[in-house]
This record gives C-alpha cells, sequence and structure tokens, in this order.
C-alpha cells in the first residue's frame, strides 16, 4: 500500500434499483489537520464528516492532529445518502489502528450515524444485501434493518445497534446475534365487492381488467361507487409470487418504506391526490426516489379525479404505461425505475357531475363535459382498455344489498383466469411491460380491444 497505509472499506451507491460497488479509501497524511471527502459527493454525504466526527469523540477517541483524506471510488459516479458514515467512519477507524482493515474485507458496510455512536436506518439495505450476496460478502448494517439484509439470500449479516458493539463484535470481545429474516405479510384488508350496492357491469369490468391486467376508466357521477370499485381491485388480483414480492420490495426499500424487513404478497395499491407533481408520480427530485407509478409496481395505480391531475403529469405517465419503467434523466446520470402497473381511473362525466341528470346538471350542459373531458389527452386515453360509465346508484340497489354469489365468483375468477388454461394459452406471448397480447393468437378472446371497449350501465 506504500508509505502510509491507506484503509479500504467497501460500500454500495444506488441508482434506481442497481447497487453498485463503491470502495471508500481513507488516509492519514503529514500536515495541518483536516477532513476532507472526495469523489462527487452529494450534501448529505459531505456532511457525514461531522457525524463521524462526533461519533468517534463520543466513544472517547480523537481524531489525530492529521490530515484525513477520504476518497469514494469510483470518483465519476454520483454518491448520495447518509448510508455512507458507517464505512467512512470504520475506514477512519481502520487508518488509525483501531479496527484490523483485514476484517473489514469481507464486508458492505452502509449504516446512517449518530452523534452519540448510534446506528440508524437508511434506505436500500435489501439492495446493499443482494450485492453483497453477488459479490460473495457479508454485510455491515443497523440492526434495525437487519431484519430487511436478512433476505439477502445466505449471506452473514452484521447488524448493530451502535459503533462500540460493532468495533467489539469485529474483535470478538462481544459477538452479535445474526439477525432473523422479516415476516411474510399474507394479505392487507381492505375494502370488499361486497360493499359495493348494485352496479353489475362495472363490477363485471373489474372482473375483466382483474383478469387480464387491463387498464380501465370508470366515468359517471359522485357516489356512483367509483373509488370503491377501485379499491376492491387489488383483493382480487391473484398474490405476488416470492419473485414478485421481493421486487416489489426492492423498490420499498430504496424508497426508505419497507417497514421492519416485512415482504408482502399482496398487490400495492398507490392512490395519489390529484395535486400531485410531474416528480411525485413518475420519480425524481434533488435525490432521485421512485415515483407514484414505480411504487405501485406490479400492483395499482389508482387517479381519482382524473381531469383534475395536471395535463403535463398525466403525459409523464404515457411513456411508463407502454414500456413498463420510467427512466429519469439527470445531467449526471440515468436513473431506471420499473413501473409495470395496472392503470385504474376515475372521473365525472363534467365539472359539476351530472351531465344527464335533468334536476341537477349544470346550465353549461353539454359543453361543459366536452371541455372537462378534453383536459385528458386522447393518447392517454388510448392506453386505458376499458371505459365503463357508470350509473346513479339506485334507492332499490340500495336496499336489496349486493350479490353474494357474484362475489364469491369475482373472488376466484381472476386468480384462475391468470393461473390457468387462458394463461397457459399465452405464455410467450404477453409483454408485461407494453400490456400487449399478441393478435396473432388472440383469437375469439374478447378481453383484448382495439380500441377500447366502452360498457355502459343500463338507463
Amino acid at each position: 500500500m506504500g508509505g502510509m497505509m491507506v484503509a479500504i472499506v467497501s460500500t454500495v451507491a444506488y441508482l434506481g434499483l442497481e447497487a453498485r460497488g463503491v470502495e471508500v479509501q481513507v488516509q492519514l497524511i503529514p500536515g495541518l489537520p483536516a477532513f476532507n471527502m472526495v469523489g462527487l459527493a452529494d450534501k448529505a454525504v459531505g456532511e457525514s464528516r461531522e457525524r463521524v466526527r462526533g461519533a468517534v469523540a463520543g466513544m472517547g477517541l480523537a481524531l489525530p492532529p492529521k490530515r484525513i483524506a477520504v476518497n469514494l471510488s469510483p470518483a465519476d459516479l454520483p454518491k448520495e445518502g447518509s448510508h455512507f458514515d458507517l464505512p467512512v467512519a470504520l475506514g477512519l477507524l481502520a487508518a488509525m489502528g483501531v479496527v484490523d482493515a483485514e476484517a473489514l474485507a469481507d464486508y458492505v458496510v452502509v449504516g446512517e450515524l449518530g452523534l452519540d455512536g448510534r446506528l440508524a436506518p437508511s434506505p436500500g439495505v435489501l439492495l446493499a444485501a443482494l450485492h453483497a450476496a453477488e459479490t460473495g460478502r457479508g454485510l455491515i448494517c443497523p440492526a434495525a434493518q437487519g431484519s430487511e439484509a436478512a433476505w439477502g439470500g445466505g449471506i452473514e449479516v452484521v447488524a448493530a445497534p451502535d459503533l462500540l458493539s460493532l468495533l467489539n463484535h469485529l474483535k470478538g470481545e462481544q459477538l452479535l446475534a445474526p439477525p432473523q429474516p422479516g415476516g411474510v405479510e399474507e394479505g392487507r384488508s381492505g375494502p370488499d365487492l361486497r360493499q359495493v350496492k348494485g352496479q353489475e357491469v362495472a363490477k363485471r369490468a373489474l372482473e375483466i381488467a382483474a383478469a387480464g391486467a387491463h387498464n380501465l376508466l370508470f366515468c359517471g357521477p359522485p357516489g356512483a361507487g367509483k373509488s370503491l370499485m377501485a379499491a376492491c381491485l387489488p383483493g382480487i388480483l391473484p398474490p405476488l409470487d416470492p419473485a414478485e414480492a421481493l421486487e416489489v420490495s426492492m423498490v420499498q426499500s430504496v424508497a426508505g418504506t419497507l417497514p421492519g424487513g416485512t415482504l408482502t404478497r399482496a398487490r400495492p395499491f398507490r392512490s395519489p391526490h390529484h395535486s400531485a407533481s410531474m416528480a411525485a408520480l413518475t420519480g425524481g427530485g434533488l435525490r432521485v426516489k421512485p415515483g407514484e407509478v414505480s411504487l405501485a409496481h406490479l400492483g395499482v395505480l389508482f387517479l381519482d379525479e382524473l381531469p383534475e391531475f395536471g395535463r403535463a403529469a398525466l403525459d409523464s405517465l404515457r411513456q411508463p404505461l407502454e414500456t413498463g419503467t420510467v427512466s429519469v434523466a439527470r445531467a449526471n446520470a440515468h436513473v431506471t425505475f420499473p413501473a409495470r402497473v395496472q392503470l385504474v381511473a376515475a372521473m365525472n362525466p363534467c365539472r359539476c357531475g351530472h351531465l344527464g341528470d335533468a334536476g341537477l346538471a349544470c346550465a353549461r350542459a353539454p359543453r361543459c363535459a366536452a371541455d372537462y373531458q378534453a383536459k385528458v389527452s386522447g393518447p392517454l386515453l388510448d392506453r386505458i382498455d376499458l371505459h365503463v360509465d357508470v350509473a346513479a346508484v339506485s334507492a332499490a340497489d340500495v336496499k336489496h344489498g349486493s350479490m353474494s354469489e357474484y362475489r364469491k365468483l369475482v373472488g376466484t375468477t381472476p386468480s384462475r383466469l391468470r393461473r390457468g388454461r387462458a394463461a397457459k394459452r399465452f405464455v410467450g406471448h404477453y409483454n408485461s411491460g407494453s400490456r400487449e397480447l399478441s393478435r396473432k393468437h388472440a383469437g375469439p378472446i374478447s378481453m383484448v380491444f382495439d380500441p377500447p371497449i366502452i360498457l355502459r350501465a343500463a338507463a
């Protein structure tokens, strides 16, 4: 290593759902005391100098009166996030001779440091664990995320509550117990179609959409049950298989929304407010994070009051709906997130919501309906396979309740269609990114619509 020792600690940088290896190189150089960090680090990484300084002082150690040089290699890769705190601290302690640098060579290290030396959670630990498994190393992470890291696949996970206990473990003085993987949540409680009164045409359309993974648009007056039926869709979809559950959990991990390392087999359901920006829907920001369309990956993205969304925000969904991915372009990096979603939207036929009702419609009908519906672009509507007109619920429907036998059918049919003969017939011909079935093999199946089918409720 030359005359002056360079301590090297392995960590990762996140680009979308990809964890790229990063070397934290620390060297103590004779000269005036300073703490310098280079390697295209963002503000959060640069601030780690003070957190590391405080954590080291909290253990009763003083920094050496030398120049501390920290290089994050490769230097041209953007480094974002507070998870660089712990590898920088361990690299510094290794350069000071407090911990053996060779003991750190077999680990990937991630974690945020507090001024008192405690290790705090940071997003993306599951991705770091998978990267460690690919490179044949173990993982050092905060204790709060040990159950999440344990899903990495048979790797050694050292989950420490604070920096001092981690050093004692590395020296063999106080061994930490290996964490166990978090639980698997089979499903979440949500609205049931038995709560929907009437609306047999709309419920039939919901069943078709669930069976064929079709995008769906409900159009009808307020109080017709559009939002309730959309919220019922995840409950009639088949559960995630293990590979899908891991993929969904990776998105949640990088977004920092994977509580307690618990994986779920329930399909995501995201319902952003209509004031959401383009970055909130598709991803972005100063530190690129997945948007709603990626957080709904392999699940349902519900856009209520569709025309009230910003035109630019809605049109930004056209490419993800077609390709199943979102690419966020920045000057220094291009980040790609998965976005294979089933879009469900709901809207009123006009601004007042009562088009066709002579007693409640405004004086501007039908002109107001044309202006209101024109807020949604044609190319976006073209990506929605099922357009359903939902009528107002009558008093008779409310009085007589719902059809339990129909609910039983709806609860079982989508899983059967997706897993049974219909799925086998189209194996190899279903593109999950663009949601297109090969027209050559479609035959008489009525779930392929081009142009979109329009289902209208009986008057």
